[in-house]
């Protein structure tokens, strides 16, 4: 009998709800319900939003009485249904085509499911036990396939924002431990001298995340000295050159270099060789946000992160670029060493005496005490579909913005903006009779719009250069080219409706 076909014997007996030996039963029917209920609702799902405003999902989200338990699983689904399922934005959808989502893998999904039941928290070997050792293993892993070397370690994370806190964190405290070294003075003086002039140099396509971890380290957005791009949107060396030269000569510091592999907007990759040059040169620690294109770790286009080698910390999103669900993030550093600038010790966690006896406490890595177990999802997909596999996955989706990107260029209602190294296309509408920027900037903010509202398809949208754009992130290998050449015409269907609508100047009389 399925427990979601009747309320629980008991409501009052709030154990029965505990997963355990003596409900294991409930547990397996209740996960096996609910997931057919999910698998139904994705095999009948036909686009990839129902379209539905703020206003028109705020009332039934609202009424949900908070502290009237329905004490029935099915009638909870129902109202699930009505109040998030029916109306969910799916990734799945070969018609979303706006952020950095991935459909994601069967294999991850087991993980998920697995992961959620036993509970582990990675924070402690006596919490975790195998848990510790399969995370520790895909690090090890992954930093053999960036090249790392035999020093180097990492952490998961929750995500690609927290992955580049912690690098720089790592690089900031690496780099006051060196400053502070050369002289006498007492530390806290020396400190206090030190931190304003500490600089980090990103690319100005880079991710706002840097900025954040330079605020939320103390160092102020200010800290973060953007670097200029070329016209592919990669970071232009010689600025940087000269930027790390002027920081020099006006007494600053450069704590860090940040190169970008995968930049959200554009999918550009920095020219990784020549910026380990100027970073080693001048002795600034080498970061590569490598969020989005870590995939090509798995893809026949590796040759893309020659370079990525030489960095001391580098930012890994599996749940971009490696089909997994959220989260599944990781930043590694090529010398484990430097995770002692995380390091704290409580008695009741991870005393000292349990790191003299070796025992793997990978809390002494990490921002975070209390940690899922999200490297599960990754260990259950290179096991039963393997790196290769998901590699030629990623390979398909770069290989579709290539041919969507001579469908743009040759199409003479959009212009597009640069030929993509990963799967990101930004472009714009151009009316055909009215060049004016600024109508085109109100043109393609309203498609985007309309097409939201209509369900038929995402996009996204950026600013280039002061002016509004259209944005595609093509993740979903089932997104056809005539998916892409669909979605092209729905949104010059509703540039064209807005432009006939909008009030004509009046002809001046003779």
């Amino acid at each position: 009998m399925s427990l979601l076909a009747h309320p629980a014997e008991d409501p009052a007996d709030s154990r029965t709800y505990l997963l355990n030996n003596s409900t294991a039963d409930r547990y397996r029917t209740a996960v096996t319900d609910g997931v057919a209920r999910i698998s139904g609702r994705i095999a009948a799902t036909d686009r990839p939003f129902t379209g539905i405003s703020v206003d028109g999902l705020t009332p039934a989200v609202d009424a949900v009485d908070l502290d009237t338990p329905l004490h029935d699983p099915a009638a909870a689904l129902d109202e699930l249904e009505e109040v998030y399922l029916r109306d969910a934005v799916y990734f799945h959808h070969p018609r979303y085509l706006a952020h950095l989502n991935c459909p994601v893998v069967i294999p991850a999904l087991v993980g998920e499911a697995v992961l959620s039941a036993v509970n582990s928290s990675l924070d402690t070997w006596d919490q975790s036990a195998g848990g510790t050792l399969i995370e520790r293993r895909l690090i090890d892993w992954t930093a053999r396939r960036i090249g790392l070397g035999e020093a180097a370690d990492g952490i998961f994370t929750s995500g690609g924002s927290q992955s580049n806190l912690q690098a720089m964190l790592l690089a900031r405290d690496e780099t006051c431990r060196r400053e502070l070294a050369r002289t006498t003075t007492p530390d806290d003086t020396r400190l206090a001298g030190l931190l304003p002039r500490l600089r980090i140099l990103a690319s100005a396509a880079g991710h706002f995340s840097i900025r954040k971890s330079a605020t939320l380290l103390g160092l102020g957005a200010e800290a973060v000295i953007a670097v200029p791009t070329d016209e592919h949107r990669r970071m232009r060396t010689t600025a940087l050159a000269a930027e790390l030269e002027r920081c020099r000569r006006e007494g600053l510091i450069p704590m860090a270099v940040v190169a970008t592999a995968g930049t959200t907007d554009f999918g550009s990759i920095d020219p990784l060789p020549e910026i380990a040059e100027l970073a080693a040169r001048h002795g600034a620690w080498m970061h590569v946000d490598a969020a989005y294109g870590c995939g090509l770790l798995v893809s026949r286009r590796r040759e893309l992160l020659t370079g990525i080698e030489r960095a001391d910390s580098v930012t890994v999103d599996y749940h971009k670029s490696f089909f997994q669900p959220v989260s599944s993030s990781a930043v590694l550093v090529r010398d484990r060493t430097t995770l002692r600038h995380v390091t704290y010790h409580a008695d009741y966690l991870n005393p000292r005496r349990m790191a003299e006896q070796r025992i793997p406490n990978q809390v002494d890595k990490s921002l975070q005490t209390t940690r899922r177990f999200d490297a599960l999802k990754l260990w259950l997909t290179l096991r039963i579909m393997g790196a290769e596999a998901v590699g030629e996955l990623f390979d398909e989706v770069i290989d579709r913005a290539a041919d969507a990107w001579k469908l743009l260029h040759d199409d003479p209602r959009f212009d597009v903006v640069v030929a993509p190294q990963l799967s990101t296309l930004v472009f714009r509408y151009v009316p055909a009779d009215d060049p004016d920027p600024e109508l085109s900037d109100r043109v393609n903010l309203h498609a985007r719009e309309a097409l939201f509202a209509s369900g038929d398809a995402i996009v996204a949208g950026t600013k280039v250069d002061g002016r509004h754009h259209l944005k595609f992130t093509l993740l979903n290998p089932e997104t056809t080219l005539d998916d892409i050449a669909t979605v092209l015409d729905l949104i010059a269907e509703h540039a064209g409706r807005y432009l006939a609508a909008r009030p004509r100047p009046a002809l001046s009389a003779r």
